[in-house]
């Protein structure tokens, strides 16, 4: 059994959650707001292996209690079958539970959608990609704020960053279902600036960061930035190009730029640009740290090259094709109006048979 078979992981999570309990029944821990959400994220995110220990703890004694019984009464030995198979698919569950984490799976995300070969075709390829993530989020009620948007000619995007949070307390959060999303995607389809009805290949580009929840997790010199401010340019509401609101931040140590001009005000807009610049050098210095042991993770945009491609998507036949586990789909329609769940539940669960293996 899952429970008995890795006893020392069960027996650190039952320990953990009991501590986490007491704490979050202490007003004192209240007073710290970060330490209360942080507490509280954590018990949330073991909710599921504690939910599941309980029921196949439950189970076990049920099984054990009709195969006793069978001895003496011919009809609970009936039960023994189907108790048997809620036994070994509890004990799956756990173990899968008990699976080595992502540390970040319960993580909001930075979303950046970058256009490449392909000129306009790629910049509103780019937009539909930005469109899919804003729809996906919708279903499951996640917030999301674009932070800033450069708009082609046509109205596309040469590139846009989103803000993804998901409602609260939770073990998987928006980052362990998007993270695998970091890649180039190819599109074939005809462009509406084709006058032949000629298919043509394009691609755009996508980086995903983990958001720490305080810039504080990440130390960031302030000699090490030079901040700019410009005036914004775009949809706003009134009153968006009266002021040098928009706000630029380079890391010159890195050459990482940052750009946000979603908010009113030229402070609101450098918080919001300081925690993006601290998730993609947290994600960059994690990165780093992965390759040096080999053990990195999913790779992602290095140049924005069809030759790079992660996915395509085949407007023609109508069908979304993952190079990285050959998944294949023919909904090609449904999956950029955000029903996405099918395709990442299959990286999803490639990644965690990987990390079963890597035990």
């Amino acid at each position: 059994m899952a429970g008995m078979s890795q006893p020392s992981a069960i027996d650190d999570i039952l320990a953990e959650h009991a501590g986490l309990e007491q704490q979050l029944a202490d007003p004192a821990l209240h007073n710290d707001p970060s330490a209360a959400r942080k507490a509280g994220k954590r018990f949330a995110e073991l909710a599921p292996v504690m939910s599941t220990y309980t029921k196949l703890k439950a189970a076990q004694d049920d099984l054990a209690a009709a195969r006793e019984l069978a001895d003496d009464d011919s009809s609970f030995a009936a039960e023994i079958p189907d108790l048997e198979q809620q036994v070994e698919e509890l004990d799956q569950t756990l173990t899968d539970l008990l699976a080595p984490r992502d540390p970040h799976d319960a993580d909001d995300v930075v979303l950046e959608v970058k256009s490449g070969e392909g000129g306009e075709e790629s910049a509103l390829f780019a937009s539909d990609l930005a469109r899919m993530y804003v729809r996906y989020a919708e279903r499951y009620g996640w917030r999301v704020e674009i932070l800033d948007a450069t708009v082609s000619d046509l109205g596309g995007y040469k590139d846009a960053t989103l803000s993804i949070k998901s409602k609260g307390d939770v073990r998987d959060g928006v980052w362990s279902r998007l993270k695998f999303e970091g890649g180039v995607h190819r599109v074939q389809r005809v462009p509406v600036t084709e006058s032949q009805g000629r298919v043509h290949t394009s691609a755009a580009g996508v980086l995903i960061y983990p958001e720490p929840e305080e810039v504080g997790e990440v130390q960031i010199d302030e000699s090490d930035l030079r901040i700019d401010v410009y005036r914004s340019s775009g949809k706003g509401g009134q009153g968006v190009n009266t002021t040098d609101s928009a706000v630029r931040i380079t890391h010159l140590p890195t050459g990482i730029v940052v750009t946000c001009q979603n908010e009113r005000s030229q402070l609101q807009n450098k918080a919001r640009a300081m925690q993006v610049l601290a998730a993609r050098l947290q994600a960059a210095a994690e990165e780093e740290a992965e390759a040096e042991a080999s053990a990195g993770r999913q790779s992602q945009v290095r140049t924005v090259d069809r030759s790079e491609r992660i996915r395509t998507y085949n407007f023609p036949e109508n069908r979304i094709t993952d190079h990285r586990i050959g998944f294949k789909a023919h909904n090609l329609d449904a999956v950029l109006d955000g029903e996405l769940d099918a395709l990442l539940d299959a990286l999803g669960k490639s990644d965690r048979e990987t990390r079963l293996a890597a035990e």
